[in-house]
């Protein structure tokens, strides 16, 4: 009788590791996406709500995260504006588009804690300030996905929208608004 506890005992210990390890789950990526942050040189600071603004910049549902449309707006405050195409060229859009992407990022780090959570960007909402003969949207907001794509590879690779916007808030050359699937 001993014997069969003995066995059982063992049995129960050893399903019980397996199904340990089982939960442990695979990391999402073979580098440390923080680290790559690094690499290419993005610096990401803390997000602010800009003044008058009654949002959340990120909002949560389950294993889904909701960033509100975002842009060029740099940590100092500065701003770029204009209309692309017009005031700014297609290449300064792409740049505005680039900042949008990491001020992205920041929220996305303070929502989430490690970035390293991100299982894909699902899609993206990129609208470009300008006038209604120009045509290079997706040339610009390609400024935010190449910058989630860099960071994230194939996972940061998403659908995605590219418009035009007679106006945005504060002449803003672009706004952009994402959603992103993580995992706890």
């Amino acid at each position: 009788m001993k014997y069969l506890y003995f066995s059982l005992l063992m049995l129960f210990t050893s399903c019980l590791s397996q199904v340990k390890e089982e939960k442990k789950e695979t990391p999402l990526y073979d580098y440390d996406v923080e680290e790559k942050i690094v690499e290419l040189g993005i610096e990401l600071h803390t997000p602010k709500v800009p003044p008058g603004l009654k949002i959340k910049l990120a909002n949560r549902s389950n294993n889904l995260i909701y960033l509100s449309g975002n842009g060029p707006i740099a940590h100092d405050g500065e701003r770029t504006i204009g209309k692309v195409g017009t005031d700014l060229t297609v290449e300064q859009g792409y740049e505005a588009a680039r900042l949008t992407a990491i001020n992205h990022l920041s929220v996305l780090k303070e929502e989430i804690g490690d970035l390293n959570k991100v299982v894909k960007i699902i899609k993206v909402l990129g609208m470009v300030n300008c006038d209604t003969s120009f045509e290079n949207h997706p040339q610009v907001i390609n400024g935010y996905s190449d910058v989630l794509i860099e960071v994230f590879g194939e996972r940061g690779r998403h659908a995605r929208s590219a418009v035009g916007m007679g106006s945005l808030p504060w002449n803003l050359a672009c706004e952009v608004e994402t959603i992103v699937e993580i995992r706890d």
